[in-house]
């Protein structure tokens, strides 16, 4: 496969967040009565007002907040966790190993630039990418395949050129939708069962190297 860029999500692929999410979700969902037994209760790589489009409607909730007001107070709960968070294993190692190569590198996330900012202030993320979409700029989330397009337009490539690095099905699904390769990242062996259709399953960014890629047809 000939690579011009790498496009990477964040949550719980560059970042090693995704529980603190998950955390954050609870957290709302308690001013309901709702308490959610999952680390994980959310749908990875969809959106913060999407998830909550899902709650409202699977828990039957009642409220005057809007779906946007119930995102903003994930979104702050998200905030107040987010010293804990670390890049994934292997991260930096593989930034440098696509930079020797010349090849381009983008973040392409569902999160909102407030919270990229924050997160890029926190560690530092700023220096390792050259473009950097969210999910404001898109009007349709994962699982279609908007973002990424919109991302490759922006790096000036084509679609089939790109690799994307995702740790989510949504996310996985909109890749494929792109018509590009995608590598996923692995929380453990059940999370892994969720990734089949990725083209290459890791469990960091260690497990990655530039023959790996070469070679995925």
């Amino acid at each position: 496969m000939k690579i011009d860029a790498v496009i990477f999500d964040l949550d719980g692929t560059v970042i090693a967040d995704e529980d603190e999410y998950g955390k954050a979700f609870a957290k709302v969902l308690s001013q309901f009565g709702i308490k959610v037994e999952s680390m994980y209760p959310h749908v990875g790589g969809i959106g913060v007002e999407e998830n909550w489009i899902i709650f409202l409607q699977k828990y039957n909730i009642k409220t005057n907040k809007t779906v946007e007001e119930l995102a903003n107070e994930t979104q702050d709960e998200y905030v107040k966790l987010i010293s804990r968070i670390t890049l994934k294993q292997g991260f930096k190692e593989f930034i440098e190993m696509l930079t020797q190569a010349d090849i381009k590198i983008a973040l392409a996330t569902s999160n909102t630039w407030n919270i990229v900012g924050k997160l890029f202030d926190l560690l530092n993320l700023e220096e390792f990418f050259d473009y950097v979409t969210t999910g404001e700029e898109v009007g349709r989330k994962k699982p279609d395949p908007q973002i990424f397009l919109l991302t490759a337009d922006k790096i000036g490539v084509l679609a089939e050129n790109c690799l994307v690095i995702e740790d989510s099905p949504a996310g996985i699904d909109a890749a494929r939708a792109a018509k590009m390769k995608v590598v996923a990242i692995a929380r453990n062996e059940e999370h892994k069962k969720s990734l089949k259709k990725a083209d290459l399953i890791v469990e960091d960014f260690s497990e990655i190297s530039s023959e790996m890629l070469v070679n995925l047809e």
